[in-house]
């Protein structure tokens, strides 16, 4: 499935909308994060949690968002520099952008980090708020160590906290996929130390990077996890975990049980990325049906969410995913509505656009 050139979203639409996407994923995951598949059932009839329809209150994501739009300000402002002449660390860039993440959360790296200067970002009290953070990142971060790709910090750390906030990575143009798959990589090693880990996050970004490019969503999926075998050194389980989200998503949609036993619940930064890309590729409209991109996106958040592990990451992968391919038009109104602070996530895809393009 792809767009005819013509119709393809623009750049900025598909900023906005894998940034304001992934969010809508993770608040809805978020409010069944904690709960089983068979719990979700209980809660919400056979069927599970379908939209925010269903919920009660306010619809507040969680730190995947956080970090994934303290991922874009580490972007945005190593991106100044450089449209002020002026070379700067990208990995830096981010490290100091997370730190300034960790303190919202109450923790302190410790005397040997560095106190950045506060940006834009950091004024906004619900990025200030602790919701669930995860704790590799916490952990990572609060060495006070800049971990690289040659001595990640947090060794054995092979959690989801490296693909939940990689999305970004992808969404910057006129980069090499090379270029691509390092900067998530080593952003990763800031926080994980498991080949796992951050290979996920590269791996991740660079399907973000390849749907932004006029991929269709297959051949972006086989396309990554084509790369993914190839690695020098790759962590098995990933490449095994991709190959196996592509085999399912040929069946009709997988019950959680079969999900989990061929993919994992999502907890390890490969079965989380496994898990969304099987979401978005089972609920994909047949090659030749009629296209409704809402519809999509609203059919493959409730197989991610509704599988009963990490929720909120899977639904936060997925969204990323089919905000990058399709645009703002994916992201159904009424879910905009009761989403928690779209200002604040408009506000720093804006950012995005403006270093990347200009406009703005």
């Amino acid at each position: 499935m792809s767009f005819d050139p013509a119709s393809a979203p623009t750049l900025t639409s598909r900023i906005h909308g894998s940034l304001l996407g992934g969010a809508l994923g993770d608040a809805l995951g978020y409010s069944v994060a904690s709960d089983s598949a068979a719990e979700i059932r209980g809660r919400f009839g056979a069927r599970g949690l379908a939209g925010f329809e269903d919920l009660q209150g306010p619809c507040k994501f969680s730190d995947d968002t956080q970090l994934t739009l303290y991922t874009v300000d580490g972007l945005v402002e190593a991106l100044e520099w450089a449209n002020s002449g002026v070379g700067a660390d990208v990995n830096a860039c981010l490290w100091l952008a997370y730190l300034r993440w960790l303190a919202t959360q109450g923790e302190d790296a410790g005397p040997s980090a560095p106190a950045p200067q506060p940006r834009w970002i950091d004024g906004n009290e619900v990025l200030r708020q602790r919701r669930h953070p995860d704790n590799d990142c916490i952990a990572g971060l609060a060495t006070g160590e800049m971990g690289t790709s040659m001595r990640p910090v947090n060794a054995g750390a092979r959690g989801a906290g490296t693909v939940m906030r990689s999305a970004p990575f992808g969404l910057v143009p006129h980069i090499t996929p090379d270029a691509v798959y390092k900067l998530s990589a080593d952003a990763a090693a800031l926080t994980h130390g498991h080949p796992a880990a951050r290979q996920s996050a590269g791996i991740f970004s660079l399907l973000i990077h390849r749907l932004v490019s006029g991929e269709s969503l297959m051949d972006a999926a086989a396309g990554v996890a084509a790369h993914a075998a190839s690695l020098p050194e790759v962590a098995p389980e990933l490449p095994e975990r991709l190959a196996a989200a592509l085999r399912l998503a040929d069946k009709a949609v997988a019950g959680p049980d079969e999900l989990h036993h061929a993919l994992g619940q999502g907890r390890t930064a490969e079965e989380a990325l496994a898990v969304a890309l099987y979401a978005v590729l089972a609920t994909a409209p047949a090659e030749g049906a009629d296209m409704d991109p809402a519809r999509h996106f609203r059919e493959a958040l409730a197989v991610a969410v509704n599988q009963g592990g990490a929720s909120d990451t899977a639904g936060s992968l997925a969204g990323n995913i089919l905000g990058a391919f399709y645009g703002e038009d994916c992201l159904p109104s009424q879910w905009l509505a009761a989403l928690e602070a779209p200002d604040v996530i408009r506000g720093m895809a804006g950012q995005l656009v403006k270093v990347t393009t200009g406009e703005g």
